[in-house]
Formats: C-alpha cells, sequence, structure tokens
C-alpha cells in the first residue's frame, strides 16, 4: 500500500529524519512508536506534505491505485480539527464541496443518512446530530476517522493515525481499536504513531523504533517484548548523573495531597528545599496538567496544595503567587511571556513591588538598572533590557521567563517543559540557574517529557500514569531506563528477565 525509501529531513544542518525506510501492507496496521525528538511527527508532517523530504528520498502509494499520488494518505492528527458546537453530519459536510442543492432544508435528511453511514463505516453507531463537544475522546475520534475515509474510492486505502488515543481514559481506547479494525479488514493499511506499548501490542502487526530519525528496530509484534522496544528507543548510551546529598535539604516546602483534575485522579507528592522533584509521564499521563493546578491557573477538582504549611486557595494565582510559588509554563510565548512588551518590562512583572514608588509608579531608570542586572545574571545573549521579546531566540525567552521568578526568590519553582525548544547551550545556562535557586532552599518541580533531562539532572523522579502515581526513583535506581519502563509501564520483572 505504501512503499517509502531514504527518507531523509535535515533542519538548519540537524538530521530529524535519517534515512527512514519501511513497507506498509494492505489489510496491516504498522506502528511507529520512539521517543519525544525521535522523529515521529516529522515523519507524519514529510508524508502529509507539510515538509519536503531532502533529495532522494521516495514515497510511493502506487499500490494504493491507478494514479495514485500522496494526497490519497489520509490522516489523523493529534488534533483532530474538529468544531465542537456543530454536529457529525455537519463536521463532515465541512470536509466536501458542497452544491446549493445540499443547503436546501430538505437535504438534512440525506445527510444525516450520509453522515451514519460513514460513521458505521468506521465501525461505530453515534448519534450524529448531537453536537461534537458531547461526544467522548473516542467518539470524537471516531468522527474524524469517518471523514478521513469520506471519499475513499475502495474500502481500501493508506490510514495515518498520529497518537489518536493521547487524551483518552483505558476504557475508550478498545472502542477506537474496534474501528480500526473494521477498517482493516476492509483492506486498508494502517501507520498507528504512538507511545503506549500495551496498545502497540493490542493493536499492530509490527513495529517501528525511531531513535535520533533513524530507523533502529523493526519486528513483528509478537517479537517485540517491552523491555527490548524500550532499550531500542533509549540506546546502549545512558548517561550517569552526579547525586547530591538528601541530608541537605531543609524541611517540606510543597506538599500535594490528592490532587485531581481533568486528567490527574488523586497525585501526592511532597517536595523539600533545595530539592529537585523531576515529574514523568507519556502523553495523557497527567503529567501536562499538574504546573497549572499546583500554580491555580487551572481549577482543581479537588485535594489540597501547601506551600510552607499554607494551604492555597483553589484556582487564585494571586493566592500562589503570595506564598513564593512560581510557574515557568511549557507555552512560553502564550503564558509564560508577552512578547509585544520588552525583556525589562517581563522581567519585572512578577515581582513590580521592588521597583514600585508612591501611587503605583514605576521609575524607568530604577526598573531598567534592575532588568539589566538579571539580563546579564542569566547571561541573556545580548544583555539589552529594552529588546522587544517577540526578537529573542526561544533559548533567551525562556531564560527571561525563568529570571522573572528567580528574582523573587521562590519558595517553590514549578517547571513545564523548561529546555524544550531551546539549543545546547541555553540548555546549560538553564541548568545552572535551577540548580542554583535549589541551592539557595527552593524546592522545584520540573515536569518534563525528556527523560534523558530528568534522570541526569533531578534528586528524584515520580512517575505517573492513568493520572496517578505508579512509582519513584532515586538515587542508583534513577536512569532514563528506569524511568522509560515505568513511564511505558513495564514491569521491573520483565526488564530483568531481558
Amino acid at each position: 500500500m505504501l512503499r517509502v525509501r531514504g527518507l531523509s529531513k535535515t533542519f538548519a544542518g540537524t538530521k530529524a529524519l535519517d534515512d527512514v525506510s519501511f513497507d506498509l501492507h494492505r489489510g496491516e496496521v504498522l506502528a511507529i512508536v520512539g521517543q519525544n525528538g525521535s522523529g515521529k511527527s516529522t515523519m507524519v508532517k514529510v508524508l502529509a506534505g507539510v515538509h519536503q523530504a531532502d533529495p532522494g528520498g521516495e514515497i510511493d502509494v502506487s499500490a494504493v491505485g491507478r494514479g495514485a499520488r500522496r494526497e490519497q494518505l489520509h490522516f489523523i492528527h493529534q488534533d483532530l480539527g474538529l468544531i465542537e458546537p456543530l454536529s457529525t453530519t455537519e463536521n463532515l459536510d465541512l470536509s466536501r464541496r458542497l452544491g446549493l442543492r445540499d443547503l436546501l432544508p430538505g437535504r438534512r435528511r440525506g445527510e444525516h443518512e450520509r453522515a451514519t453511514l460513514l460513521v458505521r463505516r468506521a465501525g461505530a453507531v453515534i448519534d450524529v446530530r448531537s453536537p461534537i463537544a458531547r461526544l467522548s475522546p473516542a467518539e470524537r475520534t471516531i468522527v474524524a476517522l469517518a471523514r478521513a475515509m469520506d471519499g475513499w474510492p475502495r474500502p481500501d486505502g493508506v490510514l495515518v493515525l498520529d497518537e489518536p488515543t493521547a487524551s483518552f481514559h483505558s476504557s475508550e481506547t478498545e472502542r477506537l481499536f474496534d474501528a480500526i479494525r473494521h477498517v482493516r479488514d476492509s483492506g486498508a493499511g494502517v501507520l498507528f504513531i504512538s507511545h503506549r506499548l500495551d496498545e502497540i501490542r493490542a493493536i499492530a502487526d509490527r513495529v517501528i523504533v525511531l531513535r535520533d530519525g533513524r530507523s533502529v528496530l523493526e519486528v513483528p509484534v509478537e517479537e517485540a517484548d517491552d523491555a527490548t522496544l524500550v532499550r531500542a528507543m533509549v540506546g546502549g548510551e545512558i548517561s550517569g548523573r552526579s547525586e547530591r546529598d538528601a541530608s541537605t535539604f531543609g524541611d517540606v516546602r510543597l506538599k500535594v495531597t490528592d490532587l485531581a483534575g481533568v486528567r490527574l485522579a488523586g497525585v501526592s507528592l511532597s517536595v523539600q528545599a533545595g530539592e529537585i522533584l523531576g515529574v514523568s509521564g507519556v502523553l495523557g499521563s497527567g503529567r501536562e496538567e499538574l504546573g497549572s493546578l499546583l500554580f491555580g491557573s487551572v481549577r482543581r477538582r479537588s485535594g489540597s496544595v501547601e506551600v510552607d504549611g499554607k494551604t492555597l486557595r483553589c484556582g487564585d494565582v494571586v493566592d500562589a503567587i503570595g506564598t513564593g510559588m512560581g510557574l515557568v509554563p511549557a507555552n512560553r510565548a502564550q503564558q509564560g511571556a508577552v512578547l509585544r512588551m520588552n525583556v525589562r518590562e517581563n522581567l519585572t512583572l512578577a515581582g513590580l513591588q521592588s521597583v514600585q514608588r508612591r501611587f503605583g509608579w514605576i521609575p524607568r531608570r530604577t526598573e531598567r538598572s534592575e532588568a539589566t542586572r538579571w539580563a546579564r545574571a542569566v547571561d541573556l545573549r545580548p544583555a539589552d533590557p529594552e529588546r522587544p521579546m517577540a526578537q529573542l531566540s526561544g533559548g533567551n525567552q525562556q531564560k527571561v521567563v525563568l529570571a522573572k521568578w528567580l528574582r523573587t526568590v521562590p519558595n517553590v519553582l514549578v517547571l513545564d517543559e523548561p529546555t524544550a525548544g531551546v539549543d545546547v547551550g541555553a540548555k546549560v545556562s538553564i541548568y545552572e540557574l535551577i540548580r542554583d535557586a535549589a541551592s539557595q532552599g527552593t524546592a522545584v518541580v520540573i515536569s518534563s517529557s525528556d527523560t534523558k533531562e530528568l534522570a541526569e539532572f533531578c534528586d528524584r523522579v515520580v512517575v505517573l500514569n492513568g493520572g496517578r502515581v505508579v512509582g519513584e526513583l532515586s538515587g542508583a535506581s534513577l536512569t532514563e531506563e528506569a524511568v522509560l519502563h515505568m513511564s511505558f509501564d513495564v514491569s521491573a520483572g520483565a526488564v530483568a528477565a531481558s
């Protein structure tokens, strides 16, 4: 159905994909698995035509049928692209060209019948008149699946699903899998991108592991035990870490009890003064919302958060800041910085009272002096406090967001993906700044999808899966491989047996 040969993609001298080749057969589900940054998303974008591959690669879909082109590959992305207030019927209509007759009121019954048939073709029964907002995540993905199949001249085709179960509860996954099996049994070839090894065993026929943009393992799924897959994802080079003496840590500064949100379901943890706690978990584990729930930018459904013995009010960011908590969010452009402001204005935002005078007046010279001092302290390049934030690189923007909180001398500092999208040099500077803050008594929480970063930098790592803490690693047991095994829910016994 699909033949890929020598597929490569280079960004600014860095190989995101490096000579990847594979075949996808009729009636087969081929799984692609790999860590964050392994090249999975780049491969999907190249197949979809979002990125142009480097010269020399080949994508052949001629097996789909005479005159087939790459445009006849059909994709379901993580962002399904559905409009929630509209019904299933209306969303399906958006993907095709309508004539004037189709807009007549009398045609609505026929449109509903057509939508129902498309959904049934995907192996499901859904009320097509109901707004998308009322459907479960699995039902929404099935609607996207039906939309992707709309217009196929034959029941066979090539379907690419990119992390389709990332936001699912485990009970919903099997419903989508029934739909995928229905499509597969109709003769389609399915490319299934996922990070969940249990799902790959349940749905795939073969599995390919990507690491650093290269295909490093391809085996039938019955030969792919979890330990082998995880080791292929990590590779043989697992760096060591320098341990810090836990006896030097102070009293508990952050205490979280039974914290629950949309994905989190009763998380409890504590962090001492001077300690750096890492939080790991695959997409959909609840890790992504932990920082916002702690800080109060998203209201928690239940549970409590205490800083130095004081319980924070639910959903109250001002209260969190008042107790000495800071948050460096994952999306710095939208949530961590004000890009239309300059460096000086961003640096002082979290602690304006230190530069304010009577009646709220802020002397420009005082603010500029403070901003210049911190720009130099975090090695901002250039250390120009008047430079617009939008003109800084990702790494320098992150330094400003981090410095904004460091100058408040926080009791608790929560960082979500602190080094995502920054260069190696900026990473080193950010690591040093975080370590310096911890040495001054700040309790640090780092939520990250970078397991190597967590294993090498943190004193302790808790692992989330299904919204709950499933394990904790520290000391000699804290390795990148161990974090990955626990994140993918691979038992220690399986690892030892391998």
